[in-house]
């Protein structure tokens, strides 16, 4: 498996075929990247069981946090790795434990060990990747806010013609009156 490159068919297979994901790294906090991303997910339908050992026993958006993913009592179908690339060897040897199908390693998390180790024991491996990007990239919900549409971009447009008063494109706060 190339892991630089994912077919977008392999990540549709791999996001239409889980149900039920569990987080590791999962967060109480309402402004962390792994609470936004689980509300994403469980609004998409999915249903996301945290894992924290830090506040285990609590409830993240409705279900029970696990300090571990040995210690959840249903069947999980994919194991969303929200620690560090070192940290997801042991998290990867768990999944392949639980019977896991899936292990996806978020944004910078990184383990080419582990990830042989996965698929060796037939699983799927996503490393580098957010689910919640790749659902939204897939279903086309990134252009909706232009990302990923041309319609926003960092570098400056230059129009045919111009705007009055702009010589590189962009935009002007100054109101220029047209000759």
């Amino acid at each position: 498996m190339d892991h630089e490159n994912y077919s977008d068919q392999y990540l549709r297979d791999i996001l239409g075929a889980v149900k039920t994901i569990a987080m590791v790294g999962a967060s109480s906090n309402w402004n962390r990247p792994s609470y936004f991303v689980m509300k994403y997910l469980q609004g998409k339908g999915y249903r996301i069981i945290p894992v924290n050992p830090g506040v285990a026993g609590e409830e993240v958006l409705g279900e029970k946090v696990y300090a571990s993913l040995k210690e959840i009592p249903h069947k999980i179908d994919m194991v969303d790795v929200f620690r560090n690339s070192t940290a997801a060897g042991p998290i990867t040897d768990d999944a392949i434990s639980i019977g896991a199908k899936v292990v996806w390693m978020q944004l910078g998390v990184r383990n080419p060990e582990a990830a042989a180790r996965a698929e060796a024991a037939g699983l799927k491996v996503v490393m580098n990747r957010c689910p919640k990007i790749e659902w939204s990239r897939l279903h086309g919900e990134l252009s909706w806010s232009g990302v990923n549409s041309g319609i926003i971009s960092s570098k400056r447009s230059v129009r045919p013609g111009g705007w009055p008063g702009v010589s590189r494109g962009g935009f002007s706060s100054r109101r220029l009156k047209k000759d």
